[in-house]
């Protein structure tokens, strides 16, 4: 029996990905590598979660989409925008592209989008009584159903005139996420990434949310590995190519804590009231590096 408990053909035999090449000229050799890092005590994925060619072209084919429709936010954003007419830009958007949008409905979750404004740390819910005004920084997360295969990327917009502070949080934010892709090796491991977050985060000055963090995604929204970001490098899982995730860590200009005490069971704030920005980002992990797939 295998490291993960699936069936491994014989070296002839068409490779379990479903390419039609055969094993020795597929998967075998990665297997086999899996296989010895998990019997050396490696935290190894099973297969089933890396996606084939087959998959990773219609995760990539759903994410046109999802870029699509954080491009076509980008384009009418501004102040004045309230963050129902943005709910409504992305639901048509979607629907005009024979795509869904992922979140509407996702357990209970009233909306096609999510938008958070300032301390809003994550999930903020789409109102018309929430109205974009100067100076403020809101993350519009953006997630994508087509054709049975998921995408999901998110952006910050700064509003009219943004204080330095702000513009700062959210433009490390985005240096982060970049520091985390480039510490993307196949064979390395998920806590090399989370590492390279952290530190560009903290050695700003800033905190990085504990409690929420990236997932894999692509056959479904939530996908195994959870990917946090106060994680130590050389930790977490083997980084093994065909894994799909999000890089998405929430930074907070003060503490850590949050706050999730909002009746509506789905907003979340920083606990001190302080500024945070998130941006995310949906790869592949190949055998020389990633592919970016959504952003």
């Amino acid at each position: 029996m295998s490291f993960d408990g699936m069936e491994t053909p014989g070296r002839n035999d068409e490779c379990w990905c479903g390419s039609g090449k055969k094993y020795k000229k597929c998967h075998l050799a990665n297997d086999e590598r899996m296989e010895d890092l998990a019997n050396q005590g490696f935290e190894v994925l099973p297969r089933t979660l890396l996606k084939s060619a087959a998959d990773i072209e219609g995760i990539k084919y759903s994410a046109e989409v999802n870029v699509g429709s954080l491009d076509y936010v980008a384009e009418h954003i501004g102040v004045g925008t309230s963050t129902e007419e943005i709910d409504q830009w992305v639901y048509d958007y979607c629907i005009a592209h024979d795509a869904i949008p992922a979140d509407l409905n996702y357990e209970g979750f009233p909306k096609s989008v999510c938008t958070s404004i300032n301390e809003v740390v994550c999930h903020g819910i789409p109102s018309p009584d929430d109205v974009l005004k100067s100076g403020d920084i809101v993350n519009v997360d953006m997630s994508t159903i087509r054709n049975g295969y998921f995408s999901d990327s998110s952006r910050m917009f700064c509003i009219g005139e943004v204080s330095d502070e702000a513009r700062r949080l959210v433009e490390v934010t985005r240096a982060s996420v970049q520091a985390g892709l480039a510490a993307v090796k196949p064979w390395g491991f998920l806590g090399d990434v989370s590492a390279a977050v952290n530190k560009v985060a903290t050695d700003a000055g800033y905190t990085v949310v504990r409690e929420f963090g990236g997932h894999g995604i692509g056959l479904e929204f939530h996908e195994d590995p959870w990917v946090g970001f106060n994680e130590k490098a050389g930790t977490g899982p083997v980084l093994v190519p065909g894994m799909c995730f999000t890089i998405e860590p929430m930074v907070n200009m003060g503490g850590q804590e949050i706050d999730m005490s909002d009746p509506n069971g789905w907003t979340v704030r920083t606990a001190d009231g302080k500024p945070t920005a998130q941006w995310e980002v949906q790869l592949v992990v190949t055998e020389t590096g990633y592919e970016l797939i959504s952003w």
